[in-house]
This record gives C-alpha cells, sequence and structure tokens, in this order.
C-alpha cells in the first residue's frame, strides 16, 4: 500500500529500527541511505545473513535454518563467511541488515534502493545485497569522485565513495535518463557544437565537488552530501509526486532535493544534532511535520 498522496512530508526523530517496521509495504520510489560507518555499538545478536531462494509451492514444512521472507520467498539464513575476515564487518553488518531488509519491504515494485558508503565496507555490501535483494536486482554501481583535503603520501589518496544501486523488480523498476541534468563534456573539441552545447548524460563515474565549507548549501552537519549528488539520484529514479525515504537523514539533503523536485518525503534520524539542523534547513518549506518517536535504546 503506498504512502497517501495528500500525507504531509514527515520527519522523526527517532531510532529507524523502531520507525520502520510503522510504514506501509511497498511505499517509497526511492530508499537512500548514507549510513554511519562506525555505530558506536556493542552488537548481541549473533551475525547472519540471508539468501534468497527460488519460491516454490512445496507443502512440505520449510528446512531447519531457512524463514519465510518477500512476497512468500524463501531464504536460507547462514552465517556469513566474510565475517572471518573483518572483525568489524561483524558488528557493521549486525546493525545495517535488519535496516536493508526493512528497505526491500518498504520499496515499490518499481522503486530503487541507493546505499552509498566508503571503500570500507562496499565490497562487503554488495555480496550482502546480492542475497537480500537477488544479484538480478542489481544496478549499478556508481562512484563519486572528488578531489579535496589531505592527500596520503604512503599510497593512492582515497577521494571518492561508492553509491550501490538496487531495484526491487528487475523487470518494473522505474529510471528516466532524459530528466537528469546534463553536464559539460570533458573534451567539448572531440563532438560536434550541438552534442557540447547540450552535454551529455552523466556515466557512473560522478566528478563533483563535495560541500564547500563556504557555500549556501554548508548546514555546519559533518557528513552532509551535497545536493547535486541527490538531484541525479531523485531525477532519475522517481516522478514528481512520488515518496522518497531516507532513515539516516542526517542534515536532510534528501528532503530538500525532494522538496525542490515535486517529491514527498520521509525522513528518520536519532541523532538530536541532525534533527535541529533539519529544522532549521526546512523553516521555509511548506507541508512538512516534524515527529518524536520512539526513542532510540541508549537514550
Amino acid at each position: 500500500m503506498p504512502v497517501a498522496s495528500d500525507e504531509l512530508n514527515r520527519i522523526i526523530h527517532a531510532d529507524n529500527l523502531a520507525v520502520l517496521p510503522t510504514l506501509p509495504d511497498g511505499g517509497f520510489t526511492l530508499v537512500y541511505l548514507d549510513p554511519p560507518f562506525n555505530t558506536g555499538r556493542m552488537q548481541s545478536r549473533r551475525p547472519t545473513r540471508h539468501v534468497r531462494l527460488a519460491a516454490t509451492d512445496d507443502p512440505e514444512p520449510a528446512a531447519s535454518g531457512t524463514i519465510t521472507g518477500f512476497a512468500g520467498k524463501r531464504y536460507e539464513r547462514i552465517r556469513g563467511d566474510l565475517l572471518r575476515y573483518d572483525d568489524r564487518f561483524d558488528d557493521y553488518w549486525g546493525f545495517l541488515e535488519p535496516r536493508l531488509v526493512e528497505a526491500w519491504r518498504l520499496l515499490a515494485d518499481d522503486g530503487t534502493l541507493y546505499l552509498h558508503l566508503d571503500y570500507r565496507e562496499a565490497h562487503y555490501a554488495k555480496v550482502l545485497l546480492d542475497a537480500l535483494f537477488g544479484r538480478e536486482c542489481f544496478l549499478n554501481e556508481l562512484i563519486w569522485a572528488y578531489d579535496y583535503g589531505a592527500k596520503a603520501k604512503r599510497k593512492w589518496p582515497t577521494k571518492h565513495d561508492t553509491i550501490l544501486v538496487y531495484v526491487k523488480n528487475p523487470a518494473r523498476y522505474w529510471f528516466d535518463s532524459t530528466a537528469v541534468d546534463r553536464e559539460p563534456y570533458m573534451a567539448p573539441g572531440l563532438v560536434t557544437p550541438e552534442k557540447a552545447e547540450l552535454g551529455k548524460l552523466p556515466t557512473d563515474v560522478w566528478w563533483h565537488t563535495i560541500v564547500s565549507p563556504t557555500g549556501r548549501e554548508k548546514t555546519g552537519y559533518p557528513t552532509q552530501k551535497p545536493e547535486g549528488i541527490l538531484r541525479r539520484i531523485v531525477q532519475a529514479s522517481t516522478r514528481e509526486g512520488d515518496w522518497v525515504l531516507d532513515f539516516f537523514a542526517g542534515s536532510g539533503t534528501t528532503g530538500a532535493v525532494a522538496a525542490t523536485l515535486g517529491r514527498r518525503f520521509v525522513l528518520i534520524d536519532e541523532n538530536a544534532e541532525a534533527i535541529a539542523v533539519m529544522r532549521g534547513r526546512f523553516t521555509d518549506v511548506s507541508g512538512v511535520v516534524f515527529e518524536q518517536g520512539i526513542a532510540p535504546a541508549d537514550a
């Protein structure tokens, strides 16, 4: 059931895992996630990952160690072999995996997930998202490249983020390349003047500056992402009036871009600083309601 078209945009101060189960199945055309890379929490549950199995009409009970998941499909619950390669993987994915399961449920049949990570976790994320969504639902690996800040001297300087793109249904997802702002050719002399004037569609490598420390976008939030990055995502993967969800909302860039482009949004964050930043950012945006949800467990 989609979110009602006349519902107000919502910004919710809460633990996202407490709020997500209250949102409707298939309510969102776009889920954008920019999660923290260090949760700062001790996880008590034993780490597992879920592999999607083919749907079956077999009346026999599921084998021990399996669970019934999305749309009646079966998932085998297995231990993640990758855990032994990285001690941090255990805690991080114990935190993030149940939230990705909710993201899958909340996506509309034509919806798309964008998961924004850095080089430390992106390769692990690809493996687990293949298990959760299905490899056939992988659409793109986007590289956001920038050149700002200190440069390492004993290795190649790390100046990019990775955005993994998965769709709910590979036969039905929405993607409109004609709606995306075009960009200048890097070598305009190699194309016709008409093409140079029009610009080109961005590829899967996006050269885009970070938020300028002195620019108009700057909110003071430490992990703020540029509006230009979110603008491309929202333009390509939603239509006017569609609903967008970001449950690691931070400074609220996803909602700010969605509002500018005529999309509706739900933002969730448990950080009081983030909520304060968003209160200032959305002062002049009509149709936005702030809610106090379920308090974080460690509050």
